[in-house]
């Protein structure tokens, strides 16, 4: 059976969080779509508040710790992410940016990814398309085209906004799995420092 492997970031601040909420709710409908599709899933949830000093170490270093660089290597050899953050005025949290400003800039080429927002009013989820989209656009990944909003009236206020944000959550995670099942990013994962086979001279140091 074939396995696919899909990084989750949750940039929530609190726990437990209405973030961490969402993305476990992507997660599970994504999991669900690709299992019908015979495919297993092998899920990395990464919490950002856990690695929120190594991030910000990392940006003032220039390098990241073991803890970092373990989650980095989780996000970049994924065959597919689920990206959520709160949007604290009018855009993701600095948590969220800082990380991935911490990438490697061809680590999510061809990453199939689901974006994802938390907000208190339905008016934030603009964000998800004038900040989020533009962001994984230059980072060179494919973001789905469904991206779900989740306000604090849509978990559980009345049985009309439950159901919404239901079928954003189904169609959204339709769209990543249906990406992530056709997709093999695989070639494209590297160690980036290893050497370049046309580096080394044909015939070895003593060719001319």
């Amino acid at each position: 059976m074939t396995t696919r492997t899909i990084a989750v970031i949750s940039a929530g601040l609190s726990q437990p969080s209405s973030t961490r909420l969402l993305a476990d709710r992507l997660a599970e409908a994504t999991v669900a779509r690709l299992k019908m599709q015979d495919i297993e899933v092998q899920l990395d949830v990464i919490e950002l508040r856990d690695v929120a000093q190594d991030v910000t170490n990392n940006l003032l270093l220039g390098f990241p710790s073991p803890k970092l660089d373990a989650v980095i290597e989780k996000v970049r050899g994924a065959d597919g992410l689920i990206a959520v953050t709160p949007i604290f005025t009018t855009s993701y949290s600095g948590l969220f940016k800082s990380f991935f400003d911490i990438l490697d800039p061809q680590a999510l080429v061809a990453m199939p990814v689901l974006l994802g927002a938390t907000g208190g009013t339905e008016r934030h989820s603009l964000a998800l398309d004038y900040a989020m989209r533009p962001m994984f656009t230059y980072l060179h990944a494919v973001a789905v085209p469904t991206s779900v909003f989740a306000a604090s009236a849509d978990w559980g206020s009345g049985e009309g906004g439950v159901k919404a944000l239901s079928d954003r959550i189904v169609r959204g995670a339709t769209e990543l799995a249906d990406l992530v099942a056709t997709s093999d990013r695989s070639g494209l994962v590297r160690d980036p420092f290893a050497l370049d086979a046309s580096f080394s001279p044909v015939g070895g140091f003593g060719a001319q």
